[in-house]
């Protein structure tokens, strides 16, 4: 549907204020399957006359477009939506005229003379021989015709406005407009639509080089898919890998870091190429291309999704440095510049110079990577530093993929400044790594993640929460022992509806930093193999499998939007809501961010707004501990000892009475 020409200056609706739109329609908002996209706008007209507003929708590859009626909200706003229920693009805007009858009505309602009534109908019987001149079927044609003649018919004329008024005849001016002087929204805006995963996802991290039982072997990707039943049973749909390409030997860092390697260090993942391939190689030591459709294959028997860890980045041995040289910053010595972020410096790392003269046949290759690794199966990429690589190169990129498989989710791995994660968002990445990993008191948590679930930027900001990955392992969990760990899982796991763990060391509840005020871990698994005893008795995997469990069970907990904080008179008392549009999954958190000592506070709750009577008491049943708790009125008491549960999950149920006064709750 083009846009209408403002030149005709017999267009006389203004249509603007259109919401959702992100920067004014420049990117498309986003939605996964099933969900409805609800759309406003404010549309108005000079002077009394009354309106009528579509809003007008279609799938991206097609020119026909379907409408639905927009309602007015008051104040010259409207109102409608659709749902979206196939992958990709869809187009949508607003399209509103003069309904001249609907005009007519309102007036004729107000006349009481006889004879003004008269001569209204007559016009009135102009508008509908009009109409049925536009209508597209016969009957309906006919029928207008004899409200036309009825309306023209002599006779009381307080008998023939009835006729007039009649809400048959409404609906049929309704089904045949007069739209010639229509206006529509200047802009056609857009929505991705991505596959359910995008919303809700439950990820797990680990290397698979690690997958060993005894200290001093290579795990493969084989060894990793035996452990596939245990990322399960937990609850997880999403297995990430870092990098699984050759390791470059030169300049190949040793444990912690250090720059001097032996020869038994098995090197960073993310110093990507030797000889014995790049970006769609698999590492010899790993396995073979079809060891990774095994796992992948093997994964999905399990219910999980595999992630792959796509990192632009090269070893000093990575094929491209010898086949594309211009690719690649050189320095004047005749050597290539390696990665620095002062005072880091990443000597076995080769950065991309996206501002090559060959840019277009550097960007043609990396887009290939993706394609490549879809062929062998993979569907949701994890991409390593996005932001530091040119903004136009990732929009051309995933839109190029998502044409050819809108099935695909990236998450975009950049902690970096607000306006750049944003950006990249906008651009297309499905999900995007966030602050919660440094939100740690209650004020934070509150003021970001009502940012993130209550502002317009969640229309294109899809968060994905980490409480640690191998990069970072923050103070909070440093020092806060084994409660810290459940009390962050809590959080990331209801917070968010897509959340995910670097583990073994979560469940292990690794703690050791590097060194004091560091956020590297001691014995980093970036740098060396690990060998993780899973069964330890104080390993989380028990409470993990059971929030897992709770995530999959509510449907309030597998969205953000309907997230609203709740006072709580203790500053180290959390609380908050989720709820379905329904009302009929209501989950309640508290959780104590004070890892060490005992909190207690009185809660608040919006009664109305949760459809609780005060009169009536409703139970509060903790999913963790299946404890239930009689409530009654907004204030309630809670007391969490963070060494044996720092958190409730509570799932209200309100009272019903039955027809035989039989009480229960539900």
């Amino acid at each position: 549907m083009a846009a209408s020409s403002q030149s005709d200056g017999r267009k006389r609706v203004v249509i603007e204020g259109v919401a959702p739109a992100v920067d004014a329609g420049r990117f498309p908002i986003k939605r996964t399957l099933g969900e409805k996209v609800v759309v406003e706008a404010d549309a108005f007209v000079d002077g009394h006359d009354q309106l009528a507003c579509v809003l007008c929708y279609r799938k991206a590859a097609t020119e026909t477009w379907t409408e639905v009626a927009m309602r007015p909200l008051g104040n010259d706003r409207w109102s409608g939506e659709f749902a979206v229920d196939e992958l990709g693009r869809y187009g949508y805007t607003v399209t509103a005229w003069v309904d001249h009858f609907r005009t007519w009505c309102a007036e004729l309602k107000k006349r009481t003379k006889a004879e003004d009534i008269a001569s209204a109908l007559m016009i009135g019987a102009e508008l509908i021989e009009a109409a049925a001149a536009r209508a597209n079927e016969p009957p309906d044609a006919a029928e207008l015709h004899r409200y036309a003649k009825a309306l023209r018919t002599a006779g009381d004329p307080l008998t023939r406005r009835s006729q007039a008024l009649d809400p048959a005849l409404a609906q049929l001016m309704a089904q045949s407009p007069d739209r010639m002087f229509a206006t529509t929204y200047e802009r056609e805006l857009m929505v991705v639509v991505d596959v359910a995963h995008a919303r809700f996802s439950t990820w797990y991290e680990l290397f698979p080089r690690s997958c060993v039982q005894e200290p001093g072997t290579h795990g493969s990707l084989r060894s990793c898919a035996e452990r596939l039943p245990y990322i399960a049973a937990m609850g997880f749909d999403v297995l990430y890998l870092p990098p699984i390409h050759p390791i470059g030997t030169t300049a190949r860092k040793g444990r912690n870091n250090t720059l001097n390697a032996s020869a038994e260090d098995p090197g960073s993942p993310w110093a990507i190429g030797s000889e014995a391939g790049g970006h769609k190689a698999v590492h010899p030591q790993l396995g073979t291309l079809e060891d990774f459709r095994h796992l992948v294959r093997r994964a999905r028997e399990q219910g999980l999704e595999v992630a792959l860890d796509i990192a632009f980045q090269c070893s000093p041995d990575h094929p491209y440095v010898k086949q594309a040289p211009q690719w690649f910053r050189w320095r004047p010595d005749g050597t290539v510049q390696y990665a620095e972020n002062p005072p880091k410096k990443y000597q076995d790392i080769y950065p991309f110079n996206f501002e090559s003269e060959d840019w277009q046949g550097l960007w043609d290759e990396l887009e290939d990577v993706f394609l490549f690794w879809i062929e062998q199966g993979v569907r949701i990429f994890r991409v390593d530093n996005p932001h530091t690589k040119p903004f136009p190169f990732w929009e051309w990129l995933i839109t190029h993929v998502k044409a050819q498989h809108p099935e695909v989710i990236f998450l975009a791995e950049a902690f970096t400044r607000p306006k750049v994660m944003h950006r990249l968002a906008k651009l297309g990445f499905t999900q995007s790594y966030t602050y919660f990993t440094w939100r740690n008191n209650k004020w934070e948590l509150m003021e970001y993640f009502t940012e993130l679930t209550q502002t317009p930027s969640r229309e294109y900001f899809r968060p994905n929460l980490w409480p640690n990955t191998p990069d970072i392992l923050n103070e909070y969990l440093q020092v806060g022992g084994r409660p810290a760990f459940m009390t962050r899982l809590v959080l990331a796991a209801t917070l968010g509806a897509n959340y995910g763990i670097y583990g073994p060391a979560f469940e292990l509840c690794e703690a050791r930093p590097r060194e004091p005020g560091s956020e590297e871990y001691l014995d980093s698994e970036k740098y060396e193999i690990r060998a993780w005893e899973l069964e330890r008795p104080d390993s989380l995997a028990h409470f993990i499998t059971r929030v897992n469990q709770i995530r999959r069970e509510n449907p309030a907990l597998q969205q953000d939007w309907s997230l609203r904080f709740h006072p709580v008179d203790n500053e180290a008392l959390v609380c908050y809501s989720k709820h379905c549009d329904a009302l009929d999954n209501v989950i309640l958190v508290v959780v104590n961010v004070d890892p060490h000592h005992t909190q207690a506070g009185w809660v608040e709750l919006p009664l109305e707004a949760l459809q609780l009577l005060p009169e009536h008491p409703y139970q509060v049943h903790d999913l963790l501990s299946d404890a239930r708790y009689l409530w009654q009125g907004a204030r309630n008491y809670v007391e969490l000892d963070p060494h044996s549960a720092p958190a409730h999950i509570f799932r209200v149920r309100r009272h019903v009475r039955t027809e035989h006064d039989f009480d229960y709750f539900m």
